[in-house]
């Protein structure tokens, strides 16, 4: 994968052992990206990253017990949707990033 200008994108991430683990990096590399670590012990090096992880620990994951992987499947996505459509963002003038919108059907009667 390239942007316009013919770079290689990067996978920017911590040095977690997700991220590390050899099946991911040539995950990664397959998909024709490389991975590009921050240095260890500076989460400000991927902030946006970090403060969405902070909320969804906050609002979600120290809120919920999922007992199957369906229930975490469905909380999860829960959450996302709200996340991206109805939850406002400081940084967005308090508005949400994707804004749901509601199909209004007006039937025009002009006889």
């Amino acid at each position: 994968m390239r942007d316009p200008k013919g770079n290689s994108y990067k996978l920017r991430s911590d040095n977690g052992s997700e991220f590390t683990a050899k099946k991911v990096r040539k995950f990664i590399s397959n998909l024709g990206t490389y991975p590009a670590f921050i240095e260890p012990g500076s989460p400000w090096e991927n902030g946006y990253i970090e403060s969405f992880n902070g909320k969804m620990r906050d609002e979600l994951l120290n809120a919920e017990i999922f007992d199957t992987m369906t229930e975490a499947k469905v909380l999860i996505e829960n959450w996302r949707t709200y996340y991206n459509t109805i939850r406002p963002h400081s940084s967005l003038d308090y508005r949400p990033p994707a804004p749901e919108f509601k199909v209004v059907d007006i039937a025009l009667n002009m006889a």
